[in-house]
């Protein structure tokens, strides 16, 4: 019996000294490093594709990255990122030369958005939204309007403030958390005119499934239908308070989802913030202004077909969502 227990204590000793050698050996590494491979591509710069552009990255970058004080994409500390990520800063993507993207190829900016890997060969942090189905047209788009005159992404010579991932952060990263493939193909735009199809494309590059499934930790972002709680809500986000808020079910579930919602209900929802005469949205969610009537009733169309899930989510603003 001595000699059994005696064992057994070897082999624990050697499972916590692996233990505290891992995370010694990650901690101190950070975020790891791959090998890069940036395609040669020249995006061009027309009003059509800075208008476009513009519309996505006020969809999908402004929330992160727009100085309240100044107006442009220079960063901020993003206070409602998940706090066991540790603390986030959005970086500066203005084309401000050395602290900002001006001297980033348009190749860099393209892998950085499919992939999720910098130029420098590091891995952005989990809380940083990837792109890799996107259509080839959209994301040329949001390239071209950062390439722009508008006054967001002027030139601002604000120093990036460096993210502070916590232990967990870096784990991840290293065992969950990998830079997603290139697309070996080109990937088309949606048929506008198949509004599910087209719901389908928005909630997905819009980044919604990622924030309305169950868990940032079990998001698939080339898959997202594989997302553990697909839309049905329940995932944490914090205001810029501090305080914890869950998203919503938007799965068609009757009783807990949208699945007695009308479509004008959802729409005045998604676009103005506004349910039933009420606030019905609170950061980090905003309303969608530049949305059309029709993308806004696409994603409706799109979230009625998606496998309704029971999951009762606690309302936080006003019955809000």
């Amino acid at each position: 019996m001595k000699k059994v227990l005696k064992i057994l204590g070897i082999i624990l000793g050697v499972i916590i000294l692996a233990g505290l050698v891992g995370f010694t050996v990650i901690n101190s590494k950070g975020i790891p490093t791959y090998e890069t491979n940036f395609p040669d591509i020249q995006v061009e710069v027309t009003p059509e594709a800075v208008e476009r552009g513009r519309k996505l990255s006020i969809l999908l970058c402004a929330n992160c990255h727009k100085d309240p004080e100044t107006g442009r994409l220079s960063g901020i500390h993003m206070l409602d990122s998940p706090p066991e990520f540790g603390k986030a800063y959005a970086q500066n993507i203005t084309q401000d030369p050395e602290h900002g993207i001006g001297d980033w190829t348009d190749g860099e900016l393209i892998y950085l958005l499919r992939t999720g890997v910098k130029r420098d060969g590091e891995y952005s942090p989990p809380w940083m939204a990837k792109l890799p189905n996107m259509a080839d047209e959209d994301i040329h788009a949001i390239v071209a309007f950062l390439r722009s005159d508008d006054p967001m992404v002027a030139a601002d010579p604000k120093p990036d403030q460096p993210c502070e991932p916590s232990f967990l952060a870096k784990m991840l990263c290293y065992v969950a958390f990998k830079p997603l493939p290139y697309p070996t193909e080109t990937i088309a735009m949606p048929d506008t005119n198949n509004a599910v199809e087209l719901g389908r494309y928005l909630a997905h590059n819009l980044d919604c499934a990622s924030c309305h499934s169950a868990d940032f930790k079990t998001v698939n972002l080339m898959e997202p239908e594989k997302s553990g709680g697909y839309f049905g809500g329940g995932n944490m986000l914090l205001t810029m308070e501090g305080e914890p808020i869950h998203t919503q079910n938007l799965t068609p579930d009757e009783e807990t989802g949208i699945g007695s919602w009308t479509e004008e209900k959802f729409v005045q929802v998604l676009k103005y913030g506004v349910k039933e005469g009420e606030p019905a949205l609170r950061y980090p969610m905003l309303p969608y202004a530049n949305l059309t009537d029709a993308e806004a009733k696409a994603i409706y169309a799109y979230l009625q077909t998606v496998p309704a899930i029971k999951n009762e989510v606690p309302r936080t603003f006003h019955d809000g969502e």
